[in-house]
């Protein structure tokens, strides 16, 4: 199953996750000089992958970064997971889906075994499970995931996702944050999908700016596998995540802007922007197992 391989690849290689979340702010200098925007973010992505493979879990892209810059946009976007899934390493598709029915079956498709075919997608659960059923056929094979959001790392999350909600007919009546319901249905979708290492195929997003809601969740939900955004420039540290972890694994923390941007500032930037997201990358991954152990 492809949640034992991440697993696998967070006891191998430590729990980082590699945002390839580009911009042109955050390009090298010269790296434009003859491509347009799009191939530009392609040959960045190359190189970050190529000088991180085997000191991270995994890659996550955002696909609005990509979808921003139209059809060549999507064809870095695409070609990214391909370069990525080819060297052997897991892709997780950032795209953050919602629909239901026919729209979501299509979602499933094209993010599957389309194109743009990844091993890991985000979804959003606000429709409930006639969101998240298309999908399922995909996971039964074994070789596909999703991550479901639960409590994210934005400032405003709370706004929902902490409002206290009665559980429906349950006797007695109890009443917890919303997060903590949404929880309690990934934990239940995904115990069909549970792997050999313990987790499941459906994991969840929590956030690594809620230190009180990852030890809740962790604690709560022992088979749900999490990813944790909001490492580095949203101000989650070592400490704040490591929460997220049993016995050192069961979580991989996101983080793009704080290695893929590392070398800006830098000396000779635009020759070693890949030297400076690998020391980041490993900077990173010793902080956070620092506090793992």
């Amino acid at each position: 199953m492809i949640i034992d391989r991440l697993y696998e690849a967070v006891k191998r290689r430590g729990p980082v996750c590699v945002g390839l979340d580009p911009s042109p702010e955050l390009l090298p200098p010269g790296l434009l000089r003859g491509r347009s925007l799009a191939h530009a973010f392609l040959a960045f992505n190359r190189e970050i992958v190529d000088a991180t493979l085997d000191i991270v879990a995994c890659y996550k892209l955002q696909i609005a970064h990509y979808e921003a810059l139209g059809v060549e946009g999507l064809a870095a976007y695409r070609d990214t997971l391909r370069y990525i899934r080819a060297r052997g390493a897991i892709a997780i598709g950032d795209v953050k889906r919602g629909d239901i029915a026919s729209t979501a079956q299509m979602y499933a498709r094209a993010h599957f075994e389309g194109d743009f075919e990844a091993d890991f997608l985000t979804l959003n659960p606000y429709l409930g499970f006639d969101s998240i059923s298309p999908f399922l056929p995909y996971l039964k094979r074994g070789g596909k995931g999703l991550f479901i959001l639960i409590r994210t790392s934005n400032p405003s999350a709370p706004e929902f996702q902490d409002l206290f909600c009665s559980t429906p007919h349950a006797s007695p009546v109890t009443r917890h944050p919303l997060y903590l319901h949404v929880a309690e249905a990934v934990a239940l979708w995904g115990e069909p999908f549970v792997g050999g290492c313990g987790y499941s195929l459906i994991g969840g997003v929590v956030g690594g700016t809620s230190r009180e809601a990852l030890a809740e969740i962790r604690k709560g939900f022992p088979s749900i596998f999490l990813l944790v955004p909001g490492y580095g420039a949203q101000g989650a540290t070592g400490r704040d995540v490591a929460a997220a972890f049993r016995d050192g694994n069961g979580a991989v923390v996101a983080a793009a802007r704080a290695i893929i941007g590392a070398h800006r500032g830098k000396q000779d930037a635009a020759r070693r922007f890949s030297e400076y997201a690998r020391a980041a990358a490993l900077a990173m991954r010793e902080e956070v197992c620092r506090w793992i152990r």
